[in-house]
């Protein structure tokens, strides 16, 4: 995917070429290096193990809940029973979701940071691509789960990773509307922003980049506290 020029709206899925200026922005800042390499970060590289994964447990939990229900090994009553059976329905219908979500949860995802601009190609989903100039700034923004229960604590908390972009004029939205779903999304406000999932393992190489292209843009890595839920 190449990149629209200055002031240009490109239609869906028709882009031109063009090149980004190098030098400082209007904030100032260091100058990019010209001769960085592509920093390429595979963001869909191991979700078909974590749906598996996923898929094995949960599946797991319910057939084991509601055999337990049938068979009468759980205690309490016929009301617990019916708890106890619900809930492990619950469970297998969770672990059939990424069985059925396969192609959309699998597919091959990619953030590329390069010379030119930061894009997002993703085949079976919605690409684009931002050249540096029509940006202000770039933020990786985390989050980590709060933990509330004893059982919280034997697992590795989950930290939720996103790039936020932020337009340099008005005129950004309309440019790219296949953007819009991105749009404040979460808690970023007057800019765009693209959740990664639970990878803190991408901080680093979009620091890298981000150093390398663009440090003039780069607003760095943003602590926001401790997040419950899936973004």
């Amino acid at each position: 995917m190449a990149y629209p020029g200055p002031g240009e709206r490109i239609p869906p899925g028709q882009f031109v070429q063009a090149a980004s200026p190098l030098g400082r922005s209007p904030q100032g800042g260091a100058r990019p290096q010209a001769t960085a390499e592509p920093v390429v970060v595979d963001v869909g590289a191991g979700s078909k193990a974590k749906a598996v994964a996923a898929a094995v447990v949960a599946g797991t939990l319910g057939v084991v809940t509601v055999a337990s229900a049938l068979t009468g090994q759980v205690d309490g009553g016929p009301a617990t029973t019916v708890v106890a059976g619900v809930l492990g329905v619950v469970f297998i219908a969770l672990g059939l979701l990424p069985l059925l979500a396969w192609r959309k949860i699998t597919r091959p995802r990619k953030l590329v940071i390069e010379q030119v601009g930061i894009r997002w190609d993703d085949p079976r989903g919605t690409s684009w691509a931002v050249p540096w100039h029509e940006l202000s700034g770039v933020a990786v923004s985390r989050t980590v789960q709060r933990r509330f229960k004893l059982d919280d604590y034997l697992l590795p908390r989950k930290v939720m990773v996103r790039v936020d972009l932020f337009p340099a004029d008005p005129g950004f939205r309309v440019r790219h509307p296949e953007m819009e779903s991105l749009w404040e999304f979460h808690r970023v406000r007057n800019g765009y922003r693209l959740p990664l999932g639970s990878a803190p393992k991408h901080i680093d190489p979009i620091d890298r980049g981000m150093r390398a292209h663009r440090p003039n843009l780069y607003l760095g890595v943003r602590d926001e506290g401790f997040v419950v839920g899936l973004v």
